[in-house]
């Protein structure tokens, strides 16, 4: 961001590009530990970089989810129905529950997350990644490949259809769709259109696990649907609670992969530091997620009465629109040190991410993303040892949105064994 970006006593505007995500950060961290931002269509919130407020925030039950009930924009209709990020607060899911509601709804698709559940999803993790890297090892010798398209984007997309019990004819669908709700710089027509295809792609999987129910989450939720007692889902519900399963158990991962990726191939000392033993994986898995958090910015919260935040000496009046930058928190020097947006697998404070959120709206799937990168990342350097960058890091272009904080595209090089004697 620019000066060109910001008027006196005007708000800074968050660029929908998404070109530099922590250099503008920073110039928001700089203003403050809170600092008014605009969104696409003129929308003006908080945006909060501070670490400590942001956990402050985050377990205030004063502070709401619900634009339904708590965002007076929106419910007086202020906000226009083509407005290009008007998903993220229409859906009506654990994501943007608030209170008893949110109790209710997390209850009911927590049971996805159990931690038996997912340590039973470790030996199919090992089997799509495998699959995935003898894929890739059929590449052409010396041509770059898209790791984000072929490994990176692929393999948390086919974890999560695996959980949802999602037939193959539809995984292409969904694997088109997901993305565009992330983007941040779609028309209003292209965003109105994908969320029409990603609704249809979810109502027809609902409509083929009622004719064929199996041992997955989608048919568990379609019960919760059919349930009679006070718990029971409505048809939305239904829907923005497989929504949030697809999108939240995807996104977050692939961006984890990718970045792991770049940033270990772009310090090749932390890849041999980690292949040598002397770092785990784990430690690359968390201070990935520090260094580079998959959500950028999450959308929105609202106070459900003016707080005032004597930490900060901020107000936050009710209402108002709140934007929790994770970007920002991750590169915190209060918390990090003045050499936060150094990769340090090594880094003592690696662990004191907020990448999967704070509170009781921590991120169901965190475990699932983490055993994901355990199990891929260690696997895709076994085989392939030589893996390298196809361009320098700094002409990976980053994806045009300020939510998910991932690259369009991944080039590599593969460096398979064979490719030495093809090329002699």
């Amino acid at each position: 961001m620019d000066d060109t970006q910001r008027t006196s006593g005007c708000p800074f505007r968050l660029d929908p590009l998404a070109t530099d995500i922590h250099g503008e950060s920073a110039r928001l961290r700089a203003e403050g530990p809170a600092t008014q931002v605009e969104l696409p269509g003129g929308v003006q919130a908080w945006s909060v970089t501070d670490t400590a407020l942001i956990k402050r925030l985050l377990t205030d039950p004063r502070v709401s989810k619900d634009a339904h009930q708590h965002w007076p924009d929106y419910i007086a209709g202020r906000i226009p129905e083509a407005w290009p990020l008007r998903t993220w607060v229409d859906v009506r899911n654990a994501l943007s529950a608030y209170g008893d509601e949110h109790t209710r709804l997390r209850r009911l698709i927590g049971a996805a997350f159990t931690a038996r559940r997912v340590r039973a999803l470790a030996p199919k993790i090992e089997a799509i990644t495998g699959d995935l890297l003898d894929r890739l090892s059929t590449a052409p010798a010396g041509a770059p490949v898209d790791l984000r398209a072929r490994f990176a984007w692929v393999l948390p997309l086919l974890v999560v259809n695996t959980l949802l019990g999602v037939p193959e004819e539809a995984h292409d669908g969904f694997r088109r769709t997901i993305g565009g709700l992330f983007a941040t710089n779609f028309t209003e027509q292209e965003a109105t259109e994908n969320a029409q295809e990603v609704y249809q792609l979810l109502t027809d999987l609902t409509a083929a696990k009622r004719e064929a129910p199996g041992d997955d989450v989608t048919s568990a939720l379609i019960d919760a649907h059919d349930d009679e007692t006070d718990s029971r889902l409505s048809e939305q519900e239904l829907l923005d609670s497989l929504l949030l399963l697809i999108g939240a158990g995807h996104e977050t991962t692939v961006n984890l992969l990718d970045h792991a990726v770049v940033n270990l191939l772009a310090h090749p000392d932390q890849l041999a530091l980690v292949q040598g033993g002397g770092a785990s994986w784990g430690d690359v898995v968390e201070e990935t997620l520090r260094h580079q958090a998959p959500v950028a910015n999450l959308i929105m919260r609202f106070p459900v009465e003016d707080i005032h935040d004597a930490g900060s000496g901020l107000t936050f009046r009710q209402g108002e629109a709140i934007v929790i930058n994770y970007a920002a928190a991750g590169r915190d020097p209060h918390l990090h040190g003045e050499a936060a947006d150094r990769f340090d697998i090594t880094r003592p404070t690696r662990r004191d991410h907020l990448s999967f959120g704070h509170g009781v709206h921590y991120c169901l799937g965190a475990e699932l993303a983490r055993l994901e990168g355990r199990i891929a990342l260690p696997a895709l350097f076994d085989r392939f040892p030589d893996l390298s960058l196809a361009v320098p890091p700094g002409e990976l272009q980053p994806l045009e949105s300020f939510i998910s904080n991932g690259h369009q595209s991944l080039p590599v090089h593969l460096h398979k064994p064979g490719d030495r004697m093809t090329a002699a």
